[in-house]
């Protein structure tokens, strides 16, 4: 039998390791693992190497997989530093536009330009010469968007949002200015112009008419804009605007 200060030495020493292995186990848990790196960010840096390395047609390649992965951020690649030797590379640019087209699709669809005989900071007039105001047409969300910013010459304002529906193959504008007046009218392009057809609203009266507008690139460069309104029945209609768009130089 053992002497009672051996066996007393023993499981003391036993404690010891014990505690020592609980730590270390502790330790283990609390250590993070280093993040795995995506295919994505693999897919990058194997493209960063190569361009860095003068492998050019090695950098694209890695960039196509990694487009073709469903990566879509142009810009960043347009941007990094890393690639900045690739630019004028035949694959690389027609790399970059087939992205581009994929991130921005408004900006590589024509439809979307339609209207952009629009844009512009414009003088508005009446048919008899009279200032009406000044209009401002502005591409937004990398063409998706025409935002209107009108500014009558009686002191008035008004805004409007312009786009093309995809889904229903038709040109919007939904209007609102100061004195309540809100348009929504649809439409698209005829031989005449924009032909947007619609609904104006009265917020003051809470009345709703028939409404229709048509946009007119003139041979002088100026747009013709006419509004009409019907009665309730959408039989007769009449006048409401016709403004004549001529762009304000920079002096103005």
């Amino acid at each position: 039998m053992l002497p009672k200060n051996l066996i007393l030495r023993i499981m003391f020493i036993a404690s010891s390791l014990g505690s020592c292995v609980a730590a270390g186990t502790e330790h283990q848990a609390q250590t993070p693992m280093p993040a795995a790196v995506s295919p994505a960010q693999s897919l990058l840096d194997t493209a960063r190497h190569r361009a860095q390395s003068g492998d050019a047609t090695g950098a694209v390649e890695a960039l196509q997989a990694l487009a073709d992965s469903g990566f879509a951020d142009v810009d960043l690649i347009r941007n990094d530093p890393a690639l900045r030797k690739l630019p004028g590379d035949p694959a690389f640019d027609a790399l970059l536009g087939v992205m581009a087209a994929k991130a921005y699709p408004c900006e590589h669809d024509p439809v979307f330009g339609e209207f952009d005989f629009w844009v512009g900071d414009w003088d508005v007039h009446l048919a008899d010469g009279r200032e009406a105001g000044t209009n401002s047409i502005r591409r937004e969300q990398r063409g998706c968007l025409l935002i209107e910013e009108w500014q009558s010459a009686t002191g008035g304002s008004g805004t409007s949002i312009n786009y093309f529906d995809k889904a229903d193959g038709e040109w919007v504008q939904i209007w609102n200015d100061a004195s309540g007046s809100q348009i929504e009218i649809r439409g698209g392009l005829t031989d005449d112009g924009m032909l947007l057809k619609g609904t104006i609203h009265s917020v003051a009266t809470g009345t709703s008419l028939p409404f229709r507008g048509l946009w007119t690139p003139l041979p002088d460069g100026r747009v013709r804009q006419y509004f009409e309104q019907a009665d309730a029945g959408g039989s007769t209609w009449t006048p409401w605007f016709e403004g004549f768009y001529s762009r304000r130089s920079d002096g103005n």
